[in-house]
């Protein structure tokens, strides 16, 4: 697909957006932005500070600002915020896009739970928020989940895939050329 100019990657928390996007970026030869990053950027803060100090409101403002500037940029592979695709205005932003291509990393909420807690293990640090009450994960987990089909141009189910892996079958499934 030579019309390809960005990779968004979107799916639940845990399901390898941030490591596969720059997997993917480094073997595309192309930028790799995180939305969360971005955001984090503009607001001077972390994301749970800006949750706790100004809201989900102000967040979501600023997460819908940070992408459309995200999408004006060429040859990028963007790892969405796992909520992003529940604010209406992004995914008509990214409907409205014919150069981006959407993948949608699934895995079962039980795999992505357990990556999000291993990964906090293993990092030293405490375990997101949301995921402190797992019930309410889920049921976060299912009701995203329409969302990120609404917006995908392909779906990658990647509960027995590495990254590496999961990255040829980005390419491949886009047509990419490796650089």
């Amino acid at each position: 697909m030579k019309d390809v100019k960005r990779i968004v990657l979107a799916g639940f928390m845990g399901s390898g957006k941030s490591t596969v996007g720059a997997l993917l970026a480094a073997e595309l030869g192309w930028a790799f932005a995180d939305l969360d990053h971005a955001i984090e950027a503009r607001t001077g803060e972390t994301i749970s500070q800006t949750f706790a100090t100004r809201g989900e409101a102000y967040f979501r403002e600023v997460e819908s600002a940070a992408l459309g500037d995200l999408l004006e940029r060429e040859q990028t592979v963007i790892a969405l915020g796992g909520g992003a695709p529940e604010i209406a205005a992004n995914r008509n932003a990214l409907a409205a896009d014919e150069a981006t291509r959407v993948v949608v990393l699934e895995a079962p909420f039980t795999e992505l739970y357990e990556r999000c807690i291993a990964q906090s293990l293993q990092a030293g640090t405490a375990v997101r928020p949301v995921l402190a009450n797992k019930d309410e994960a889920e049921a976060r987990f299912y009701r995203r989940a329409p969302h990120y089909r609404a917006i995908a141009h392909e779906v990658l189910e990647t509960a027995s895939l590495d990254p590496t892996t999961t990255v040829a079958h980005v390419i491949e499934r886009l047509g990419l050329a490796k650089r």
